[in-house]
Protein backbone atom coordinates (compact mmCIF):
# COMPACT_ATOMS: atom_id res chain seq x y z
CA UNK A 1 0.00 0.00 0.00
CA UNK A 2 0.94 3.77 -0.54
CA UNK A 3 2.54 4.87 2.98
CA UNK A 4 1.18 7.91 2.64
CA UNK A 5 -2.68 6.26 3.15
CA UNK A 6 -3.77 6.13 6.10
CA UNK A 7 -6.64 2.87 7.14
CA UNK A 8 -9.80 2.17 8.77
CA UNK A 9 -10.10 -1.44 9.44
CA UNK A 10 -13.19 -3.45 10.89
CA UNK A 11 -11.77 -6.98 11.95
CA UNK A 12 -14.24 -9.43 12.89
CA UNK A 13 -17.31 -8.27 11.54
CA UNK A 14 -19.86 -11.82 11.51
CA UNK A 15 -22.73 -12.04 9.24
CA UNK A 16 -24.92 -15.12 8.44
CA UNK A 17 -25.21 -16.25 4.60
CA UNK A 18 -26.18 -19.31 2.53
CA UNK A 19 -23.33 -18.90 0.83
CA UNK A 20 -21.48 -22.28 -0.84
CA UNK A 21 -21.85 -25.05 -3.68
CA UNK A 22 -23.17 -27.88 -0.83
CA UNK A 23 -27.16 -27.60 -0.73
CA UNK A 24 -26.55 -27.73 3.17
CA UNK A 25 -24.53 -24.83 3.14
CA UNK A 26 -27.36 -22.58 0.75
CA UNK A 27 -30.08 -24.20 3.06
CA UNK A 28 -28.65 -24.24 6.55
CA UNK A 29 -26.54 -20.91 6.18
CA UNK A 30 -23.27 -20.14 8.50
CA UNK A 31 -21.31 -17.54 9.45
CA UNK A 32 -18.77 -15.28 7.94
CA UNK A 33 -16.21 -13.01 9.10
CA UNK A 34 -14.97 -10.04 7.72
CA UNK A 35 -11.63 -8.43 8.04
CA UNK A 36 -11.93 -4.85 6.09
CA UNK A 37 -9.42 -2.34 5.88
CA UNK A 38 -10.02 0.88 3.46
CA UNK A 39 -7.26 3.20 2.20
CA UNK A 40 -8.03 6.95 1.92
CA UNK A 41 -5.96 10.20 3.07
CA UNK A 42 -7.40 11.00 6.49
CA UNK A 43 -5.80 15.31 6.53
CA UNK A 44 -9.10 16.92 4.61
CA UNK A 45 -11.24 15.46 7.51
CA UNK A 46 -8.91 15.65 10.46
CA UNK A 47 -8.40 19.38 9.15
CA UNK A 48 -11.86 20.41 9.05
CA UNK A 49 -13.20 17.60 11.58
CA UNK A 50 -16.11 16.66 8.90
CA UNK A 51 -17.78 13.69 8.97
CA UNK A 52 -18.25 13.58 5.67
CA UNK A 53 -14.71 14.40 4.36
CA UNK A 54 -13.75 10.45 5.76
CA UNK A 55 -16.10 7.28 5.55
CA UNK A 56 -18.04 6.60 8.51
CA UNK A 57 -17.02 3.23 9.65
CA UNK A 58 -20.34 2.47 11.65
CA UNK A 59 -22.34 2.72 8.37
CA UNK A 60 -19.52 0.97 6.42
CA UNK A 61 -19.79 -1.85 8.69
CA UNK A 62 -23.63 -2.09 8.10
CA UNK A 63 -23.22 -1.97 4.11
CA UNK A 64 -20.34 -4.49 4.46
CA UNK A 65 -22.87 -6.94 6.30
CA UNK A 66 -25.24 -6.44 4.03
CA UNK A 67 -23.38 -7.50 1.08
CA UNK A 68 -22.34 -10.20 2.87
CA UNK A 69 -25.69 -11.57 3.89
CA UNK A 70 -27.35 -10.47 0.01
CA UNK A 71 -27.71 -12.93 -2.93
CA UNK A 72 -26.17 -16.84 -2.05
CA UNK A 73 -23.52 -17.30 -4.55
CA UNK A 74 -21.14 -20.28 -4.53
CA UNK A 75 -17.99 -18.93 -3.94
CA UNK A 76 -16.11 -16.96 -1.09
CA UNK A 77 -13.92 -15.33 -3.99
CA UNK A 78 -17.61 -13.64 -5.39
CA UNK A 79 -18.71 -12.19 -2.09
CA UNK A 80 -15.15 -10.99 -1.54
CA UNK A 81 -15.41 -9.25 -4.44
CA UNK A 82 -18.54 -7.63 -3.59
CA UNK A 83 -17.67 -5.99 -0.10
CA UNK A 84 -14.75 -4.45 -2.14
CA UNK A 85 -16.82 -3.12 -4.56
CA UNK A 86 -19.32 -1.73 -1.55
CA UNK A 87 -15.93 -0.39 -0.10
CA UNK A 88 -14.37 1.19 -3.06
CA UNK A 89 -18.04 2.87 -3.79
CA UNK A 90 -17.11 5.57 -1.22
CA UNK A 91 -15.78 8.11 -2.20
CA UNK A 92 -12.52 8.96 0.26
CA UNK A 93 -11.58 5.52 -0.58
CA UNK A 94 -8.35 4.67 -2.80
CA UNK A 95 -7.91 1.14 -2.39
CA UNK A 96 -9.23 -1.58 0.17
CA UNK A 97 -7.85 -5.02 1.09
CA UNK A 98 -10.76 -7.42 1.75
CA UNK A 99 -10.12 -10.96 3.94
CA UNK A 100 -13.45 -12.99 4.02
CA UNK A 101 -13.66 -15.98 6.63
CA UNK A 102 -15.67 -19.22 6.55
CA UNK A 103 -14.66 -20.99 9.74
CA UNK A 104 -17.53 -23.05 9.11
CA UNK A 105 -16.67 -24.48 6.19
CA UNK A 106 -17.08 -28.09 5.15
CA UNK A 107 -14.21 -29.35 5.45
CA UNK A 108 -13.42 -33.19 6.26
CA UNK A 109 -10.28 -32.62 8.41
CA UNK A 110 -9.55 -30.25 11.36
CA UNK A 111 -8.88 -26.65 11.04
CA UNK A 112 -9.38 -23.77 12.89
CA UNK A 113 -10.18 -21.22 9.76
CA UNK A 114 -10.34 -20.96 5.64
CA UNK A 115 -10.12 -17.49 4.26
CA UNK A 116 -9.26 -15.50 1.16
CA UNK A 117 -7.86 -12.11 0.99
CA UNK A 118 -8.11 -9.63 -2.30
CA UNK A 119 -6.72 -6.58 -2.49
CA UNK A 120 -8.64 -3.95 -4.31
CA UNK A 121 -7.81 -0.58 -6.01
CA UNK A 122 -10.53 2.17 -7.67
CA UNK A 123 -10.14 3.08 -10.78
CA UNK A 124 -8.38 5.92 -12.10
CA UNK A 125 -11.09 8.75 -12.65
CA UNK A 126 -11.30 10.60 -15.48
CA UNK A 127 -10.24 14.12 -15.77
CA UNK A 128 -12.58 16.29 -16.22
CA UNK A 129 -11.52 19.58 -16.66
CA UNK A 130 -10.70 18.73 -20.25
CA UNK A 131 -6.94 18.02 -19.49
CA UNK A 132 -5.20 15.04 -20.74
CA UNK A 133 -3.64 12.51 -18.39
CA UNK A 134 -0.95 12.29 -20.62
CA UNK A 135 1.58 14.88 -21.67
CA UNK A 136 1.17 16.95 -24.71
CA UNK A 137 4.58 17.49 -27.34
CA UNK A 138 4.80 21.54 -27.11
CA UNK A 139 4.56 22.94 -30.43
Amino acid sequence: MNPALDEITLTGLRATAFHGVFDHERRDGQTFVIDATVYLDFAAAASTDDLARTIHYGELAEEIVAAVESNPVDLIETVAERIAAVVLAHEAAVSTKITLHKPEAPITVPFADVSVTITRHRAARAHTAGFSAAPQPLS
